[in-house]
Parts: C-alpha cells; structure tokens; sequence
C-alpha cells in the first residue's frame, strides 16, 4: 500500500510540475514555439541576378534583406524570390528586352538551388515540396513572376514559365502592360483596356490550364474584378494591405477584399510602410532622406529619390543600388541616436493591417510578405533576420498556433493546392 501512495505522490508532484512550467512559459517563450512550429512563408521578394553568382551568392550575408544566413537567423523557411521587369514600351523591342532580363532571374533563382547551395536550399513547385523541402531541415526558394510584360503577345510564355517554376504571376506592374491596367491609372484617370485586354483575358484562361496563381497586387480594381469574373481558380494579392486602414492605390479596399473572399483567394499583407501608414512614412521618409543625402555626400555619391529611377542612366542605377544598402544602414545609425527621429512604421501597423483583414474577410483569406530588396521593410522587420518580431506580435494580440499557421503560409498554400487542382481538371 505504501508503495501505491509513493507512486501517488509522485504522478501528483509531475502532474504539479508540468502545470507550473505550462504557466511559467513566456509569452516570448511560446511565441519562439510557435515560430518554430509552424511554416513561415513570405510571398514576395526580389532579388539582384549580380548576388547569384559563384563569387556573390545567398550563401554569405549579404547586405540584402535576403539571403540564406538571414533566412536561418530569422526562422524564415520559405521566400518567393520574384521575376520581376518593370514596365516599357508595348513593342517587339520592348518585349524581347524585358524577355531576356526575365529568363536571366528564374536562372539565377535555379542555379542557386541546384549549383550553389542545393544542400541548404530547395524550389518548390507544390505544398508537398514545401513540408518536404522544410522537413529535411533545408530552406524553400518558390518563384514569382511580377508583371507579364515580358512574355509579350505569346501566350505559349506562360506554360513556359510555369515549367521554369513560376506558381504566380501578376499580368501588370506600375503601368499599364498588354494583358492589363495598372492601379497607377489612377493617378491621372487614363486607362489603356478599362480592365483586361482581350489579350488578358486569354492569359486568366491560360494561367488557370497551366496552374500559376493570378496576382492581383498592381493590376487596377477594374481589371482585378474582370479577373474574378473570368477565373475558375482562387487568386491571390501577393503583396497588398488593406485601403481602409492605408489609402494607397496598391491595397486593396473592402470591395475588393470581399470580392477575394467569395471567390476563396488571400491577401499576402505587405510590410511596405507607404502602404501601411502614409502619415507616419512620409514623415520620417521626409527626415531620412535628408540624413541619407548628408551620408552620400560624405561618401562622394549620388542619392536620388524613386520618383527619380525613371529617368536615371543604367550607370546611376547601377552606381545608386551598389551604394544604396550602406547608405541607409548608416543613415538607420545616425537616426537611432536622435532623440527627435520621428517614429517608423513598425511590426504593430503591420499587424493592424492583418487584424483589419482578418476582420473583414477571415483568418483563411489573409497572409503575410514582406516586398524585401523591392522597398519592403519596417522597423521590427527590416529583414528576413527579424522575422519572429511578426509571430511575437501576433502572439502578443492573441492569435492561436493554428491561426499564425494559417497566416505564415498555410492559407497561400491552400489556395495553390486549388490552382494546381483546377488545372488538372483543364488538361
């Protein structure tokens, strides 16, 4: 009998015990367990194909936001690394230029993978290469295609595309493309197609046989809706935040966010603080862009605004981004000791933008991104190192384990089960 109170005392004394560490786990303790836990998936960052190479790789810790040191550090385990051209002339010349720097980045995004580090990283082409890819330990490269214009009036492209790896692809960027308006008509109210292009249209139907998401993040409101309209498959906003909280043409409004819903897509938040609170960016971008000119003219260079890329030479550009990232990591330095900076747009905006859509819409139609080496980046997430601040936030404002997981990637890779699902019933 005594044996039997022994073992009592014992099951109550663990029994006792684990309930004491349940309670003592801090909330940074369960956020990081939960980091852990779940599938952390940023749906949109562009690269450089000058940091692909055998010298110059993801493999070092580079300056940009990205990179594979980066990616560990922060518990990143999944970056969509963009294909990205911006916009140029409707013609044959245009099209054939714009092509070439296209094929240059889904190379380089292979030959990371497979020549560079294809013991560290993986392309996924399907949410099972995903859970595969993470579960042997290694970090996932999944690829974007943001604007179509390089595919020109082609359309046999887009199957192209969907065999190099692309599993979403948005048919404009800032201007107006063959396939489609661009959000930045609104600007001046002069539309190419009111929407789609005939062509565009075509391109939804071929998007959904191939089975590459439809990226509604640039396209304009009205060729957003001729989409929905059009598609048999969910779509998705690879990196837009919410138009009532931030009134940028890039977010989406409540039409549009409901719109996404009926039709089972997600929004990917976006931290890019223009798009996440105006009045804040605007004035601390107005003070950093007068210690970013002191910090240049300190180092013999040239600083210009993006209003201005447009107009530069492929030497300023070039000589500007090979500055760029030391220029503001200095700048940030010189801030931090001001006691008068005014503030950034930071990790809890951010969250305020997902808690708004999580709101309006639901917790299965809202994700995360960050637009990192494209102007992403926010104080607390200024690159894929601080990745966890995001999941310590959601935490702090009472998210579940399951609904961080929905949102680091698990909605996103539902609605891409249903594309590729779609496309085998189109043959």
């Amino acid at each position: 009998m005594k044996y039997f109170y022994l073992l009592l005392s014992i099951t109550l004394f663990i029994s006792c015990g684990e309930k004491k560490q349940e309670k003592t786990e801090t909330l940074e303790e369960k956020a990081q367990r939960i980091h852990d836990s779940v599938i952390t998936i940023d749906t949109h960052d562009d690269i450089n194909v000058q940091n692909f190479t055998d010298s110059i790789n993801y493999t070092q810790k580079l300056d940009t936001q990205v990179n594979l040191p980066k990616m560990k550090e922060g518990g990143l385990d999944v970056a969509w690394l963009v294909v990205y051209t911006g916009q140029d002339t409707l013609t044959a010349e245009g099209y054939a230029k714009a092509s070439e720097n296209a094929i240059s980045k889904f190379e380089a995004i292979h030959k990371l993978c497979e020549e560079i580090a294809p013991d560290q990283i993986e392309l996924a082409l399907t949410s099972d290469d995903v859970r595969r890819i993470v579960s042997a330990g290694k970090r996932v490269a999944m690829i974007g295609v943001e604007n179509a214009y390089p595919i020109g009036e082609d359309l046999s492209k887009i199957e192209e595309y969907q065999q190099r790896g692309a599993r979403y692809m948005s048919l404009a960027h800032n201007g107006h493309s063959q396939f489609s308006d661009s959000n930045t008509g609104e600007r001046d109210s002069v539309w190419l197609h009111d929407g789609l292009s005939e062509l565009g249209k075509k391109a939804v139907a071929e998007m959904n046989r191939v089975g590459i998401m439809i990226d509604v993040s640039h396209p304009s409101k009205e060729a957003m809706k001729q989409m929905i309209e059009l598609t048999k498959a969910p779509i998705i906003a690879s990196h837009s935040s919410a138009r009532a909280l931030c009134g940028h043409s890039r977010n989406l409004d409540d039409e549009q966010l409901m719109l996404l819903k009926e039709n089972g897509g997600v929004v990917q938040t976006v931290a890019f603080s223009s798009y996440l609170n105006t009045e804040k960016h605007e004035a601390r971008a107005a003070y950093m862009t007068e210690i970013y000119k002191k910090v240049a003219d300190s180092l013999d260079v040239a600083w210009y605004e993006r209003s201005q890329f447009g107009s530069l030479t492929d030497e300023q550009r070039e000589e500007f981004f090979a500055n760029y990232r030391n220029i503001r990591n200095i700048g940030e330095e010189l801030a931090a000791t001001d006691p008068n900076v005014p503030p950034a747009v930071n990790v809890s905006d951010f969250v305020d933008h997902i808690d708004y859509m999580v709101d309006l819409i639901g917790i299965d139609h809202v994700g995360i991104s960050s637009d990192f080496d494209g102007g992403g980046g926010i104080e607390g997430w200024s690159d894929a190192s601080e990745t966890f601040n995001v999941t310590l936030e959601l935490v702090k404002r009472g998210y579940t384990e399951e609904e961080i997981a929905k949102l680091w990637g698990g909605n996103l890779l539902r609605v891409l089960d249903e594309v590729q699902a779609v496309a085998k019933t189109m043959g």
